[in-house]
C-alpha cells in the first residue's frame, strides 16, 4: 500500500500544479489584447486542461485505492475524512470550472476581469491548506 500512497501523491501533486497555473494563463488571457499571443495562450491552456486532467484520474484512482484498502474513514473519529473527500469534490468541480472557463475564453465569451482571476486562482491554495491540515492533524 505504501506504492499505491506515494503514487497517489505524487499526481495530486502534479494535478495540483496545473491547477495553480491554468488560472494564472487565464489571468494573462483576461489582459491580453494581441491575437497572436492569445492564441499562443489558448494552446497552453488547451494542453495543460488535458494534461492536468490526465494527472487527476490516477489520483483519484490511488485515492479510492488506498480508501478502500485501507479501510479508512469508516467509523467514529474519521470526519476528517469525510470533510477531505468534500473538499475533493470541489476540487473535482473547480477542475470542471477551469474547463468552462477555457471554453469561454475559445469562443471569445470571457466575460471576467483578470482580478476576478487572481481570486479564482487562490482557491485551490486554500482548499489544499484545508486538506493537507486535515490529513495530518486529523482535527476531527
Amino acid at each position: 500500500m505504501l506504492w499505491v500512497k506515494a503514487l497517489h501523491v505524487v499526481f495530486i501533486i502534479s494535478w495540483f500544479a496545473g491547477l495553480f497555473y491554468l488560472p494564472r494563463i487565464f489571468v494573462n488571457l483576461a489582459m491580453e489584447n494581441e491575437t497572436n499571443t492569445s492564441e499562443r495562450l489558448l494552446l497552453m491552456a488547451r494542453k495543460l486542461y488535458r494534461f492536468m486532467t490526465m494527472l487527476a484520474v490516477p489520483a483519484i484512482i490511488f485515492g479510492l485505492w488506498l480508501y478502500l484498502g485501507y479501510g479508512i474513514g469508516k467509523g467514529p473519529g474519521n470526519g476528517w475524512m469525510h470533510a477531505k473527500l468534500g473538499i475533493v469534490v470541489l476540487l473535482l468541480g473547480y477542475h470542471h470550472a477551469c474547463g468552462s472557463l477555457l471554453k469561454k475564453f475559445e469562443q471569445g465569451r470571457n466575460q471576467r476581469s483578470h482580478k476576478w482571476f487572481r481570486w479564482f486562482n487562490e482557491v485551490p491554495v486554500i482548499m489544499l491548506l484545508a486538506i493537507v491540515i486535515l490529513v495530518i492533524v486529523k482535527p476531527f
